[in-house]
């Protein structure tokens, strides 16, 4: 038997702070609630408190990983934490979250930038790390709050985004099958300016002009401060590289889609994953879209969402995975993975 790398147990956390389509159809007046649910696929997004970091939601989401029994803190030998709103430039926040976590000083802590493909990106490098001996437990976390990037005037981007975090286990188990992989990953730069906040960086340090609100012409305001997006060109770029990577994935694996149980992609909003799942010919039973209590979390979708089909009783154990998450960078990546 090989030592492989499997995932063991997925927790999540949301904060307290709801933003509902009740609240944004009264706040922009010509929006109506039902519209903005059947268009994105959410009701309710999770919103931080002004005080709340991401590593907040990262450290909630691990406690109750713990509180649950499934590991003991001091079992864990490294730390991934998956983000785009650290705590700060420097220290690294995996460092802050290792010392609130109480996690022995032997732990391993490194953050790694990457959004809504950054689950995938985690799988990779704790698979490697577990799979290569150098530990046998990794905690995977991801969080973010995009909400803090948003201006409140941005019509298109609040309906979308919430704020929450999730903890992954990944640990060594005795298996001769690949338990986590084959992965397919890539990256295309030509699409950086497509989601992104311009100013705020070395690159663009905020000044009093990056913080000047204009209107996008489509009723959306937003200063360079703020998160902007191409929603077109990132449908475009979604609906040529999800349904490829997918296949991808597949070959390598050697599989068909009809030797997978449940495919679990980013969700990014309802629009898109019906899209997706049309022209992938995807059964609607075997295709996970379960956003509309939560939002699009980023980094936090896909294990949010398989904690929610697990919880349902649509994932379990032995059940076949296929992960794709895709978005910001661009970036994307995919996955097979079975439950242990």
């Amino acid at each position: 038997m090989k030592q492989r790398a499997a995932i063991k147990a997925i927790t999540s956390f949301l904060p307290a702070g709801k933003l509902t389509n009740e609240q944004l159809a009264m706040e922009f007046g010509d929006a109506h609630a039902g519209q903005i649910l059947s268009k994105t696929g959410i009701a309710v997004r999770g919103i931080s408190a002004p005080d709340e970091c991401a590593s907040d939601l990262g450290v909630a989401a691990a406690e109750r990983l713990f509180a649950d029994g499934v590991c003991a803190r001091d079992e864990i030998d490294f730390l991934i934490f998956c983000t785009q709103s650290p705590d700060y430039f420097t220290p690294t926040t995996a460092c802050v979250m290792q010392d609130r976590l109480n996690l022995k000083t032997s732990c391993g802590a490194i953050d790694i930038n990457q959004g809504c493909s950054g689950y995938i990106y985690g799988l990779v490098l704790a698979k490697s790390l577990v799979e290569a001996g150098t530990a046998t437990k990794v905690l995977l976390v991801t969080a973010d709050t995009y909400s803090k990037f948003i201006n409140r005037r941005d019509r298109s981007l609040r309906t979308l985004f919430g704020d929450g975090g999730a903890a992954t286990l990944i640990e060594a188990v005795e298996s001769e099958a690949e338990l986590i992989g084959p992965f397919v990953l890539g990256t295309d730069g030509r699409g950086a300016d497509r989601i992104i906040v311009p100013a705020g960086g070395l690159r663009c340090p905020p000044v009093g002009a990056t913080a000047v609100e204009k209107d996008d012409g489509n009723g959306n305001w937003r200063s360079d401060q703020n998160l902007f997006m191409d929603g077109a060109d990132v449908f475009n770029f979604a609906m040529k590289t999800v349904p490829g990577s997918i296949n991808e994935v597949l070959t390598k694996a050697g599989l068909t889609l009809d030797q997978i149980d449940m495919v679990i992609p980013h969700q990014a909003n309802k629009f898109m994953l019906d899209r997706l799942r049309a022209k992938m010919k995807i059964p609607v039973e075997k295709f996970w879209n379960d956003m509309e209590q939560v939002g699009n979390t980023v980094s936090s979708t896909i294990p949010i969402a398989l904690e929610s089909a697990m919880q349902q009783g649509r994932v379990k154990a032995a059940d076949r995975l296929l992960l794709v998450g895709f978005g910001v960078g661009y970036s994307w990546g995919a996955t097979i993975a079975e439950l242990v």
